[in-house]
């Protein structure tokens, strides 16, 4: 079998395709993430750190013959071998001390192949194993959960408080996607604006910052500040529930916009199931390797202004933020959100066969599409 006829082998090059094209559409000026510098460069990490994982999967085929992708509905990984990816990694140097070096297998197996006259089965799927235990030591996978990082600190010159930027990313069970989030939060807490904001209302440069800080930059709150992260980042959340429990949880803390990224679903000819049109427009596509569709959905929520909190005798009520919902547009209501966005990237050659077909205004409805051509990407089509 040849490695297009393969699906396993095909399914990764299709994929991996996809991500490289959409990390150089995160790096594209013409990205709407691009004029927010950070935000594109943060997903951009998110993005290699998935394509390291396919890396890691890919390998892993060398001794495991079985590979589960969701096929009608995100086209990624089952949650299943996320969760084995990450169990590998955490018991990585265990197994390897198990497995003999490489120069060793390499030995054994010139040594075999010269004594039996045949192929060294076993000591190859051991090769393989340990390439891929050594590579998947590394931390920057995609795993289940990737806790909070602070890649921005500033001060809101209107309120005197310093403003973080924080984000974190989760792989979500249910939907098998993966989500990226990210959150600019004002922290009115007395002792981090006594520490970061001086007398004229700037960011204290005296105090050093080693952006980014893993989790919150506020280290009284920040393992309650993971504990949140945690329990709020399913993709069956709106990012309005996922604001206001925020707000709601942390009265020191104000979510002024919140984002999520959903990177997905992905459609592939011949391996993910999907509207029969598409895909049989898409199976007659040429090269294989371009017959797929990703598509991805970025959400936001932000404040339009925040209840002061009162201090009384009796009771007190802490700040609070007013959400903003755009009630006209029905879908923003049904998401939760202030505005949304979806996009989608789709090899040059896949979109001159929906074109063709008279199919492309019917799939891409509702979408900004982006096309993948000779390694650069064309938007706005």
């Amino acid at each position: 079998m040849t490695p297009a006829d393969d699906p396993a082998e095909r399914y990764f090059t299709v994929i991996t395709a996809a991500l490289s094209g959409l990390e150089i559409f995160m790096r594209d000026d013409r990205s709407p993430l691009y004029r927010h510098g950070i935000v594109a460069k943060i997903v951009a990490e998110y993005i290699a750190r998935l394509d390291k994982s396919f890396a890691c999967w890919r390998n892993r085929l060398g001794f495991q013959d079985t590979f589960r992708i969701s096929r009608a509905e995100s086209g990624y990984p089952v949650f299943q071998t996320v969760l084995e990816l990450e169990n590998d990694r955490r018991s990585a140097d265990q197994r390897l001390a198990g497995i003999p070096l490489p120069d060793e297998l390499r030995a054994e197996m010139a040594d075999f192949i010269l004594r039996h006259k045949e192929f060294p089965a076993a000591l190859q799927k051991s090769m393989a194993e340990r390439l891929y235990l050594e590579d998947v030591k590394s931390k920057q996978t995609f795993g289940p959960f990737t806790l909070a990082q602070t890649a921005k600190v500033s001060v809101n010159p209107k309120t005197g408080r310093p403003y973080y930027l924080v984000h974190w990313a989760t792989f979500d069970g249910s939907a098998n996607l993966p989500l990226v989030y990210m959150v600019t939060v004002e922290d009115s807490s007395e002792a981090m604006v006594d520490q970061l904001v001086t007398r004229g209302g700037k960011l204290n440069d005296k105090v050093d910052i080693p952006l980014p800080v893993d989790g919150l930059l506020n280290p009284d709150l920040a393992h309650r500040f993971d504990d949140y992260t945690e329990k709020n980042s399913a993709y069956s959340l709106s990012p309005l529930t996922i604001a206001m429990n925020l707000d709601k949880d942390f009265p020191d803390l104000h979510p002024k916009q919140l984002r999520r990224v959903v990177l997905g679903p992905f459609y592939s000819a011949g391996i993910t199931e999907n509207n029969s049109t598409v895909q049989e427009v898409l199976s007659k596509v040429r090269k294989p390797e371009n017959a797929w569709l990703l598509t991805w959905t970025i959400q936001e929520v932000y404040s339009k202004g925040e209840t002061p909190g009162r201090k009384g005798l009796w009771s007190s009520q802490p700040a609070q933020e007013e959400f903003f919902i755009d009630t006209a547009d029905l879908e923003a209501t049904r998401q939760g959100v202030s505005s949304y966005e979806n996009h989608a990237l789709v090899p040059h050659e896949a979109y001159q066969a929906l074109y063709a077909a008279g199919e492309a205004d019917k799939t891409f409805a509702g979408y900004k599409v982006h096309i993948l051509s000779n390694g650069q990407v064309i938007s706005d089509v």
